[in-house]
């Protein structure tokens, strides 16, 4: 079984209700996060809707828009 790249598509014409999609996460510089890979860290500068520079401590990362892997604290 092979996993689509692209979400399915919701018809204007189908019966049923459109997906409800989550609204982007939003990240402020200070905010503590944590990653699935690389841990806690925290938001020292945000690139609007792109990406957001992550401080993890030993190591500083380039973190891409739609965050799926990160959370804020």
């Amino acid at each position: 079984m092979t996993k689509s790249a692209a979400p399915k598509r919701h018809l204007p014409t189908s019966p049923f209700k459109p997906p409800v999609t989550p609204p982007p996460k939003e990240f402020a510089v200070g905010d503590q996060v944590t990653h699935d890979m690389y841990g806690l860290g925290r938001v020292i500068d945000i690139e609007d809707g792109i990406a957001v520079l992550v401080d993890f401590g030993s190591v500083r990362e380039r973190i891409l828009s739609p965050y799926t892997k990160m959370t804020k604290l």
